[in-house]
């Protein structure tokens, strides 16, 4: 790699410093504009799929995959004949340490993290899906270890790169709706099996699934046809992290940094269906409390996930805070996040931010966008985006940081993990949290949930 040139450093600093929203982490070293980008690619199923395409689109070599599924790993291969195939990613990154550039990282959540802060920890750059990783301690780990190796990464929460996104931060900030005191986002997940217990007995292990990789630092358990591996991992808090991970990566992104959220000081779970010992439950309300910060008032954001279907019906937003949302669009959209402020609102009916909606005080239906007369006289203050994959590029090649890098997706993550150690916490229990020294001040029993013990040789 080449060392930081003077006119690179002039270059990416004058793109940062154009906006205060845009995290701008140091990067000591950069490859240049030519240089080829050696490239593994773990986890290549799913998002996996996509992740691996994109990143050879981008211009980067494709040299290494990995899966713990034959059957995925073989299917990729045929797009990738010249990589070298691993069905375990410690094996890729002992073995392929020294050919490879960067990594890409499109695992089940619980192992996101210590893929990822393997490969950093041996200097590679970093693309990881959302949600960053399965728990909070990981998160403070993942910012620190890119911040500390000067790394280039980015979180695989694609709305980041929306013009919709980045302008409903712009108009937020400039003050058009006011200053912002409550935050509504829900959504329509899950669309996976959850809210039940664990099955009996156990399953023939398949011979084309590596059991032990898939399990990763999670504790062993038997294997069981359909239950966990492929789809169905995401409701089990050894494996996933529920609605939560799945979407509010996605739907928290836009009003986390409109309304410059940093660390909430109270989280708690308000109420849920019936709670399970091993499972999320099918519906949940989460509250999260964060206190003034940079010349804002102190604000509440409640979180609302769940399609029970049956009698069970979703929990939402309270009707006066949706109204026009409802005049407007006829229902109340399965999935939205909305901003209240002193003198409007802002909606948006995207889950990944790419469109919004604004009410003035006084008007009884939302206007689209820039078509709101308020909106108009707003700058443009943010830089748009080329595209999610060819921003993690243009960081490795040039050093303009990722609107998604670690220093800002890590504390995005980190917030909502809190809201999945409320659920584990239990319902109706407020969790007083000191978000510098990563600990609540008064459930001290919410530290188990803080850290994960990983499994023997699953370290990160």
């Amino acid at each position: 790699m080449n060392a930081l040139t003077r006119r690179q450093f002039i270059k990416r600093t004058s793109a940062a410093a154009s906006t205060a929203a845009l995290a701008f982490p140091f990067v000591g070293s950069v490859l240049g504009a030519n240089d080829k980008i050696n490239v593994a690619c773990i986890g290549v199923g799913g998002k996996g799929d996509s992740d691996s395409s994109d990143a050879a689109s981008c211009g980067g070599n494709i040299v290494a995959i990995c899966d713990v599924d034959k059957r995925t790993l073989d299917k990729k291969g045929q797009q990738f004949p010249n990589a070298k195939k691993y069905n375990d990613y410690r094996k890729l990154l002992d073995e392929m340490g020294k050919e490879i550039d960067a990594v890409t990282v499109s695992t089940p959540d619980h192992n996101h993290g210590v893929a990822s802060l393997r490969a950093m920890k041996m200097g590679k750059h970093c693309f990881t899906q959302k949600p960053l990783v399965q728990t909070v301690y990981e998160a403070r780990e993942m910012r620190r270890v890119a911040g500390e190796k000067k790394l280039s990464t980015q979180m695989g929460n694609q709305g980041s790169s929306e013009n919709g996104l980045r302008r409903a931060v712009e108009v937020v900030q400039a003050g058009v709706i006011g200053k912002p005191v409550e935050v509504h986002v829900w959504s329509n997940r899950p669309i996976w099996p959850q809210g039940l217990d664990r099955p009996a007995g156990q399953d023939p292990i398949p011979d084309y699934l590596n059991w032990d990789a898939w399990l990763g630092p999670a504790a062993e358990r038997p294997f069981k046809k359909d239950v966990y591996h492929t789809f169905a991992w995401r409701g089990w808090y050894d494996f996933g992290t529920g609605a939560l991970g799945d979407m509010a990566c996605h739907t928290v992104n836009m009003p986390f940094r409109a309304c410059k959220l940093g660390y909430p000081n109270v989280v708690e779970l308000e109420i849920a269906s019936r709670v399970y010992p091993e499972t999320f439950p099918k519906t949940s309300r989460i509250r999260f409390e964060f206190p003034e910060r940079d010349g804002l008032p102190p604000l509440k954001f409640w979180w609302y996930d769940g399609n029970p279907g049956g009698s069970i019906k979703p929990l939402r937003p309270y009707p006066d805070a949706t109204k026009e949302i409802v005049a407007t669009m006829g229902n109340l959209p399965d999935s939205g996040a909305l901003i209240i402020g002193e003198k409007g609102k802002l909606f948006s009916p995207d889950d990944y931010g790419a469109s919004f909606m604004v009410a003035m005080k006084g008007q009884d239906e939302y206007v689209k966008g820039d078509s709101q007369d308020a909106c108009k006289a707003v700058p443009q203050s943010i830089p748009r985006s080329p595209g999610h994959m060819k921003e993690w590029f243009r960081m490795m090649k040039e050093g303009t940081p990722a609107y998604s890098n670690f220093d800002i997706a890590a504390y995005l993550t980190e917030i909502i993990l809190l809201g999945c150690v409320a659920l584990r916490v239990g319902e109706g229990i407020t969790v007083d949290w000191d978000g510098p020294n990563v600990k609540s001040t008064n459930v001290p029993d919410a530290a188990k949930f803080v850290r994960r013990d990983n499994r023997p040789g699953w370290e990160a």
